[in-house]
């Protein structure tokens, strides 16, 4: 899949794209001015949009998507991460993750996290039963 990640199909890597500062003055993009700042066609970023949660353009009125500046940064760091750096998709995912662009998966949560709201669970609990109870509808 060249298109996606990796090396194009003449085996070389895809010639140099604008950097983020190199972005025209504009706050939104449509999807063909996207796909030509980044250099892949507009299928590819359909697909990005699917796998990578912080790239959501919006729709215009007519159903155009509009991208913000910020999912035009996006795309450009994934191109780099898959077609200069190498990553898979999964390993660009965890990339952005760790730097604080993608946001985790709901099941990526650590067993610290799980072990605090856990906690918190139980003292809802028991301020709730304290206060059935105080209610007097305490289970009888």
């Amino acid at each position: 899949m060249p298109e996606h990640g990796g090396r194009d199909s003449g085996g070389e890597l895809p010639e140099a794209q604008p950097s983020r500062g190199s972005l025209p003055p504009k706050l939104y993009f449509r999807i063909g001015e996207v796909a030509e700042l980044v250099g892949v066609e507009p299928h590819v970023l359909r697909y990005w949009e699917r796998e990578f949660r912080s790239i959501r353009p919006t729709k215009s009125a007519k159903g155009q998507r509009v991208y913000s500046r910020r999912d035009v940064e996006n795309l450009m760091r994934v191109r780099e991460l898959l077609y200069r750096e190498g990553f898979t998709i999964a390993g660009a995912k965890k990339k952005l993750q760790r730097s604080g662009v993608e946001p985790r998966e709901a099941a990526e949560t650590s067993a610290e996290d799980a072990t605090k709201v856990r906690a918190q669970l139980a003292a809802m609990r028991v301020e709730i039963e304290a206060f059935i109870a105080e209610l007097g509808l305490a289970r009888r």
